[in-house]
């Protein structure tokens, strides 16, 4: 019978408890809420009563904001990927209604990178009405129609540069189902390491705070003019809109408990 030297054994036996107690286990879960924060710039976005001024110079009040995000992944440490169930994938992130953030369920661990959807897949899009409910509940204001889809991106506001003094981009198309359309669906990837990874443990929160910056929506892959293009609804000059607001979102933080 080989003898192994005791300390031999004990490195052994140390190595491998090491290596199985990372702290986590992917058993259990725990909350991961998206905190959206939207400002403008540096300024943080007051409805009605904040003013701003965008890349063309021309100054703009904001009284609604509101957008979809959907298709959450959070992306470990380790390169695996954790594809939050779509059924409990979409949120309305409304400037007039503090709590609708995102919140999570999420195995424990080290998460590195946040992916999202800046809007409404093409299969959701067309599902039958029962799977959806809640926020995807069509209404006149968010549901365009089938082939159109949904406005997934809608800032409103005034002007003083802008015809009549005032501003509409309601922002919709997927590709379309019956025939082709515009598809304005930005798949968005923020890295967290800077800023801070998420560590997930069960009965503890993890908050991302990510900085929305709507003056981005002027300016990035091209100029927007208030006083040239007030109303973007659905058509070709709105792919303009969708490229800008890719690039409106950045992480600043991550809070663990």
């Amino acid at each position: 019978m080989k003898v192994i030297p005791c300390f031999i054994l004990v490195v052994i036996i140390f190595s491998a408890c090491k290596k199985e107690n990372t702290g986590y286990d992917t058993r259990f879960r725990g909350t991961v809420t998206l905190e959206f924060d939207n400002v403008a710039g540096g300024e943080d976005i007051r409805l009605n009563t904040g003013n701003y001024v965008n890349a063309a110079g021309e100054t703009y009040s904001v009284r609604s904001l509101r957008y979809f995000v959907s298709n959450i992944v959070l992306v470990n440490t380790n390169g695996t990927e954790y594809v939050v169930p779509q059924d409990s994938s979409y949120f309305l992130v409304d400037e007039s209604i503090r709590t609708s953030q995102p919140s999570l369920q999420v195995p424990e661990g080290e998460y590195s990178v946040l992916k999202f959807i800046l809007g409404i897949d093409s299969l959701r899009s067309t599902m039958d009405l029962s799977k959806r409910t809640g926020v995807l509940a069509p209404t006149v204001s968010t549901y365009l129609d089938e082939n159109s889809g949904y406005v997934f991106f809608s800032l409103e506001g005034n002007s003083p540069q802008a015809p009549e003094n005032r501003y509409q981009f309601h922002i919709a198309g997927y590709g379309g189902k019956t025939s082709p359309t515009i598809n304005n669906i930005k798949n968005i990837s923020i890295d967290l390491t800077q800023g801070g990874i998420v560590k997930v443990r069960e009965g503890h929160e993890s908050v991302i705070h990510i900085f929305a910056d709507i003056s981005r929506v002027f300016t990035g892959t091209a100029d927007i003019s208030l006083a040239q293009n007030n109303i973007i609804q659905f058509e070709p000059f709105s792919v303009n809109i969708a490229n800008n607001y890719a690039l409106m979102f950045r992480h600043d933080h991550t809070h663990n408990e």
